[in-house]
């Protein structure tokens, strides 16, 4: 069995009417999965990461007025969602649901988060649709365990895992790994460990090639002990927001070649489906999809 990690909270968010954030792609996966016969007993439900274990990484403050809902105004628009109780606890519980994913992927080996990889939030404020950082967050739950001593957190989303390099910055145990469009969100980057930039209209071959690469030459370079997985599908050729030229296909060798040389590796791999932005929810839902097939899951 391959865990899956989903609450129904994760679609769960009323925003304004042709707002960018599609919040029904995640019940759309889920139903998907049903369809395609994966097992009730395959899913794990999250709890919401509390308060006090976000100030004990992030900015106290920051944490505190944004779940009061007293941070300013602008702090608010630079994150891109009107403040309300239900986005507070849906981003709670979907950070806590890849904490469970990094978790459960030390325990099975692997596991994915029908959620996950809002790598623009810094330890002081958020951007990007991104509150809290999941997978810093992740990292340092996968470093509890005795038998990890370091973790490389391998992100393939389009844009720069910007807040991710920033808060891992001074930590050796944490490795971070970004591939992204260069002329893309942010406009200011921050620096990963390795950071691969890739031009506008980089197509399946190029782009392949590249993730080949960047996963071996980290693996070779850090000897992390587990890998955590943003498998961002706003690299699609039909994403509004991506600017590269990826077909379905090269979506799904991305994640199959993730998957094979980490197992090849014998190391363990917590998945999180990032960014993907197309209006129509069926398509994009079809691309995430992908990561899923290629872990084994149908």
């Amino acid at each position: 069995m391959i865990p899956l990690v989903f609450h129904p909270i994760y679609s769960q968010l009323d925003l304004p009417a042709r707002h960018r954030f599609p919040t029904d792609k995640y019940q759309g996966i889920r139903n998907a999965l049903t369809v395609k016969g994966v097992a009730d007993d395959n899913f794990f439900m999250p709890t919401p990461v509390s308060s006090k274990d976000l100030c004990q990484v992030f900015n106290p403050q920051y944490v505190q007025q944004l779940i009061a809902g007293t941070l300013d105004v602008k702090a608010m628009r630079r994150i891109g969602f009107p403040w309300s109780e239900q986005l507070i606890q849906r981003s709670l519980t979907a950070v806590g649901g890849t904490v469970l994913t990094a978790e459960l992927a030390l325990e099975h080996g692997k596991a994915l988060n029908l959620t996950g990889g809002y790598h623009h939030a810094f330890a002081n404020y958020g951007s990007g649709f991104c509150l809290f950082n999941d997978l810093y967050l992740a990292a340092l739950t996968m470093l509890n365990n005795p038998k990890i001593d370091k973790v490389l957190i391998f992100d393939c989303d389009v844009h720069q895992g910007d807040g991710t390099a920033k808060l891992a910055e001074n930590n050796s145990q944490i490795c971070t790994v970004s591939l992204h469009a260069e002329k893309n969100f942010p406009y200011r980057k921050q620096h990963s460990n390795m950071d691969f930039n890739l031009l506008k209209g980089t197509q399946d071959s190029e782009y392949l090639d590249t993730v080949d690469s960047a996963l071996h030459l980290a693996i070779n370079t850090y000897q992390p002990d587990a890998v955590i997985y943003d498998a961002g599908v706003d690299i699609h050729i039909d994403d509004d927001l991506g600017h590269l030229n990826i077909s379905t296909e090269g979506v799904y060798q991305r994640d199959a070649m993730v998957f094979d040389i980490c197992k090849r590796k014998g190391l363990p791999v917590a998945a999180v489906i990032g960014g993907g932005y197309q209006r129509n929810i069926d398509n994009l839902v079809e691309v995430h999809l992908q990561l899923y097939k290629a872990a084994g899951v149908f």
